[in-house]
């Protein structure tokens, strides 16, 4: 199951209330193409290089702090949405270092923190979305370096402390996204962290403190394309990872309460790749992962109740997953790639009379295909390659821990 993408917290405003007499009304309508690019040269530096580049067509935040509050929010964009960021570096890029590229079509983020929420969120994304970073050092070192590059046509969050919300969330996407750079880097001494995450629409609910929610979700991906592609060329490394995450429709709802009821609908036919590709010549653990998925949900309670109606169609263009490593000598290297038409996991606390009502329903018509290859020319330690493909997979516990 694949963890929920972060975009909103990073786009979205807050607008902060303690009493609301009316509703909030939210209408916001973007037709010109959004670019944020930048370009860092660098030599040499002690402490650590720091690009983020953050693109967003539209992006709208609420929080009700010991209030009630009520939010209508209607979001759409049609223009294209392009974050890039690039650093190259002669010499030495320090310490650590962070190169992070995000692009949303549609960002938002609903908080309710010691109050009730009630909101009804509408995102309709049209325009294409990458994000894309890239560390061009190939004559050079680095020590720790975290690349990484998000993308979703629409994304939004519900958080709670100590709240109480009910909503409802439609998300609407044919823009095609796209998640893609890499790193070329001549010698790691720590650990490099390359990952790019896709989603053509992306929902996360995180519920803390004796949170109770409601929520029903439709989500529609009928993009071409949704992909996350990631590349790394190391001349020796010590730690390495490289990693892409792919989904059609993403939804991610975990709460610690009374209760978590979620009602979620999605409909892929998008053609969803996920790539991870590195190469390096002398290495002491490189992993690389690949994950992609027509379809994904997460439901979870640290409490006494979860009731989940799940309903996924996966078809059109398929799932198709690439996991690759080449190496000459060194220590542990391994590949792993799963790809999946449709995902769900529910989970509950038994620890707290922990009760599950679930009713699930998956259809996949489409090819789901993964692929892994490890290639190591001389002396290593140990290697290890995983290759998952699958339908439908649904997963449901009843666990001490709750997850």
């Amino acid at each position: 199951m694949i963890a929920a993408i972060p975009l909103c917290a990073l786009l979205a405003g807050v607008a902060t209330s303690q009493t609301v007499p009316s509703p909030v009304l939210n209408d916001q309508l973007n037709l010109g193409d959004i670019f944020a690019g930048q370009v860092l040269n660098v030599v040499t530096v002690e402490e650590g290089v720091s690009a983020v580049t953050t693109a967003g067509a539209n992006t709208m935040g609420m929080t009700v702090d010991g209030a009630d509050g009520d939010l209508r929010s209607n979001q759409v964009n049609s223009g294209a949405v392009l974050a890039h960021g690039v650093v190259n570096v002669d010499g030495s890029t320090g310490s650590s270092s962070n190169v992070t590229s995000t692009a949303v079509g549609n960002g938002g983020t609903a908080t309710a923190a010691g109050g009730t929420f009630t909101g009804f969120m509408v995102q309709t994304n049209s325009g294409p979305v990458t994000a894309r970073s890239q560390v061009e050092a190939e004559y050079s070192h680095a020590n720790d370096m975290t690349v990484g590059s998000q993308a979703a046509g629409n994304s939004q969050g519900l958080l709670l402390v100590n709240g109480a919300m009910g909503a409802r969330v439609s998300q609407a996407n044919s823009g095609d996204v796209l998640a893609d750079g890499g790193a070329i880097i001549q010698h790691v001494t720590g650990t490099a962290i390359v990952a790019g995450t896709a989603a053509g629409n992306n929902i996360d609910l995180e519920g803390a403190n004796q949170s109770a929610a409601r929520i029903i979700t439709d989500q529609g991906n009928t993009a071409a394309t949704v992909q996350a592609s990631k590349f790394t060329a190391y001349g020796n490394s010590y730690m390495t990872a490289t990693a892409a995450t792919a989904s059609g429709n993403n939804l991610s709802a975990q709460n610690e309460g009374t209760l978590l009821d979620v009602a979620a609908h999605q409909y892929n036919t998008a053609y969803v790749r996920a790539q991870a590709e590195e190469t390096s010549y002398q290495f002491g653990g490189a992993q690389v992962s690949a994950y992609g998925v027509g379809n994904s949900v997460l439901a979870g309670n640290f409490g006494p109740g979860l009731v989940l109606d799940n309903l996924q169609v996966n078809d059109g263009g398929g799932v198709e997953v690439i996991a690759s490593f080449d190496g000459h000598d060194g220590y542990d290297a391994g590949a792993s790639a799963t790809a999946m038409g449709n995902a769900v996991s529910g989970y509950v606390c038994n620890q707290c009379s922990g009760a599950m009502d679930v009713a699930n329903s998956q259809a996949n018509y489409v090819d789901v295909s993964a692929r892994s290859t490890v290639r190591v020319g001389g002396n290593s330690r140990s290697i290890a390659g995983v290759s998952t493909a699958v339908g439908n997979n649904a997963t449901f516990s009843v666990t001490a821990s709750g997850h």
